[in-house]
């Protein structure tokens, strides 16, 4: 019973949940210096040789691990299982020198165990010998219950750093095209993402499903923690790894910040947040109208209903998307070309612009946002749902004490006091917030909106007014993080323009005016290829080129670098 809320559904086995609950962390390995660099091919030799010295360390650990958990299987299937697992570590530990060399590269003559694989080390082997947390297992364990729940313990230790290994290669062999033989880490890579080894990882996590199965929900718990612990220890040993060039990641510590500021610019409506803001302060004026109703016992002839409110926003927002819908439409008729057609995608976020200024215009003339408290849009900026990740963000922002930025939010929104609000909950970064404004008589909306942010023009100005006016001499570092067709325009001015959550429709727009839209890491890749080779980004206008992001972890860690935060 204990197990049900932890293992999820039948579908889906505690390996699989923990891979993917954990992935900050396997983020954070992807955009570490090191990894970068491996990928780009551009990691010194001595690096990396110096990094899989320790492998030596490992599978001494793995094959005394597998030993005890050997002993613990109750099941002979099982126990075969982790007989073959621990033959194979020691045969590639027995073959470890041969196999670098197949890498192309000669053994090191000798190693030193680092502090960061002691840690991982000494974990695996206390976890496997029963050391674990407050449990503790007296004298000879004999019960079969006892030895299952060890066993899937020291799996859980192990699985996570197997599967990210083969996670970290594929993802790097997926940018290195088949026939590129100059990679140089291309074979250790190779190895790393074959059948033989991803078999191994899957076989390991297949048996720790299996024996997780009679496990009670506190137990369940300890193998999530251990499975944690071991990844967070896995990212530690990548984030102390050796790197001599520049490196592109984390953004923030390219540059001296004496000399070159970073500026970081966001849109607001579905990139900070989970809801579009236009629907909540459409759902504040409902809500005080429901409270009049019930105050008021019947609705005076005077005064509309919250019902009637509803279905006034319901006509609006289904105007809205019957419009936008037609503006896309005829935007994407034309034909698509090659190359950046900046001309062309200006005009047609012109038509797009026109169209949110008639739709701002009949929100203004309907006078439903008259009445509404700014007390209450307070309150309800302060409880905004926020992306998953992005409020984490702007914490490690302004706790960050080598990145000094400048913060602005650029955002169709029609209240900047909700977004200041939105910011202002939480220790979170507080940026300039430049966005169109309600206008109050004594706290209280009189339902016209100061407009000032309606076109991707408008953007595009205030972003171009920041940067000319960076009191540096230089010009700054820009990061703009974005979603909408408003934000196109920036996004292709800035240094690095993320698109998060790239939805069909503005992937289509985008592509039919020659923008290319890549995943943040690989950009990455040939950002650092290109770094290594001239010393310095290009930064001759735009390229044409935007990157994807899914979370904002993926943009933590590119801009503010991975945390090392203390396995518990």
């Amino acid at each position: 019973m204990g197990g049900f809320g932890l293992n999820g559904s039948d579908e889906e086995g505690i390996a699989t949940r923990l891979w993917n609950k954990f992935k900050n962390e396997r983020v954070s390995v992807l955009y570490s210096p090191f990894i970068i660099c491996l990928a780009s091919g551009t990691l010194d030799s001595h690096a990396f040789l110096h990094c899989i010295s320790q492998d030596v360390y490992f599978l001494r650990t793995f094959a005394q691990a597998y030993e005890l958990a050997e002993e613990y299987a109750d099941d002979d299937e099982d126990k075969e299982a982790i007989t073959k697992l621990r033959k194979r570590v020691l045969k590639r530990l027995r073959n470890l020198d041969t196999l670098i060399h197949e890498w192309g590269f000669e053994p090191p003559k000798e190693s030193v165990c680092q502090t960061a694989t002691v840690k991982y080390t000494e974990f695996l082997l206390e976890t496997a010998a029963g050391k674990v947390g407050g449990e503790k297992f007296p004298g000879k364990i004999v019960t079969p219950f006892e030895k299952t729940k060890l066993a899937a313990y020291t799996l859980s230790a192990i699985a996570p750093c197997m599967r990210l290994y083969n996670f970290v290669s594929k993802e790097i062999l997926a940018l290195i095209e088949p026939e590129e033989s100059e990679h140089i880490y291309k074979k250790w890579l190779n190895s790393l993402s074959s059948e033989n080894f991803e078999a191994s990882a899957g076989r390991i996590e297949v048996m720790l499903d299996k024996l997780s199965i009679s496990l009670t929900g506190e137990e369940l718990e300890v193998v999530e923690r251990l499975y944690h612990k071991a990844m967070k220890l896995e990212l530690e040993f990548i984030l102390t790894q050796s790197v001599v060039n520049r490196t592109i990641a984390p953004v923030s510590q390219l540059y001296n910040s004496a000399e070159e500021n970073l500026i970081i610019f966001c849109d607001f409506d579905l990139t900070c947040t989970a809801i579009d803001s236009s629907a909540l302060l459409a759902e504040i004026t409902i809500v005080a109208a429901s409270k009049a109703d019930l105050s008021d016992g019947e609705t005076q002839p005077s005064k509309t209903s919250s019902s009637d409110i509803r279905m006034m926003w319901s006509n609006l927002f289904s105007q809205y998307i019957e419009e936008y819908e037609q503006c896309i439409e005829s935007i994407m008729s034309n034909e698509a070309v090659e190359g950046l057609d900046y001309e062309g995608l200006c005009k047609a976020l012109e038509q797009i612009s026109n169209f949110e200024k008639r739709a701002n215009s009949r929100v203004i003339d309907s006078n439903l946002l008259r009445g509404l408290s700014l007390t209450d849009i307070i309150r309800a900026g302060e409880h905004l749902t926020f992306q998953d990740g992005c409020k984490q963000f702007f914490k490690d922002l302004m706790k960050s004490e080598t990145c000094a930025t400048d913060f602005h939010v650029l955002s169709y929104c029609w209240c900047d006091d909700l977004i200041k609000s939105a910011f202002s909950s939480g220790d979170l970064c507080v940026p300039n917030v430049h966005s169109n404004c309600l206008v109050y008589e004594e706290s209280i909306s009189t339902g016209n909106i100061i407009q000032k942010m309606e076109s991707p023009m408008d953007k595009l100005r205030v972003f171009n007014d920041i940067t000319k006016g960076s009191t540096n001499d230089s010009k700054p570092l820009t990061v703009y993080i974005g979603g909408s067709f408003g934000d196109l325009l920036s996004l292709l001015e800035a240094d690095f323009g993320i698109v998060f959550g790239l939805s069909d429709s503005l992937m289509k727009l985008g592509s039919r005016f020659g923008i290319s839209f890549v995943p943040l890491f690989s950009g990455l890749v040939n950002k650092q290829r290109e770094l290594d080779v001239s010393g310095c980004l290009n930064r001759k206008g735009s390229s044409g080129v935007l990157y994807t992001v899914s979370s904002w972890d993926e943009i933590n860690t590119f801009i503010l670098g991975a945390k090392q935060v203390p396995p518990s």
